[in-house]
């Protein structure tokens, strides 16, 4: 059974950046495509980054292309985001998840479980 477990969140003013991180546990994490999804409120939860575990090669949605950076380190079983600019809209609970390729804003995350997520709030 994999484990996911984010941190990082919190509440920013815009303009602000944080750190997410994503351990996984239980599973050969090195040998996954991830990705970080986030769930706003009314929304459906969709892929906002994800990396190959090939080459790491990152694929973005066009909303934080540029702002976001997804990375992973497969020695220690975790993948991160780094969130820049943020924006009022950012707003939202991100989870990590393996995800297949070819990626899409509607990919779903391919392990049987999530993670509980962490909370970014972001204030104008």
């Amino acid at each position: 059974q994999v484990q996911l477990v984010e941190s990082g969140g919190g509440l920013v003013q815009a303009g602000g950046s944080l750190r997410l991180s994503c351990e996984c546990s239980g599973g050969t994490f090195s040998v996954y495509h991830m990705g970080w999804f986030r769930r706003a409120p009314g929304k459906e939860r969709e892929l906002v980054a994800a990396i190959t575990w090939t080459d790491g090669k990152s694929v973005y949605v066009d909303s934080v292309k540029g702002r976001f950076t997804i990375s992973r380190d497969n020695d220690k079983n975790t993948v991160y985001l780094q969130m820049n600019s943020l924006k009022p809209e950012d707003t939202a609970v991100y989870y990590c998840n393996a995800v297949l390729w070819p990626f899409s804003a509607t990919s779903k995350g391919s392990f049987g479980s999530w993670g509980q997520g962490t909370q970014v709030t972001v204030s104008m």
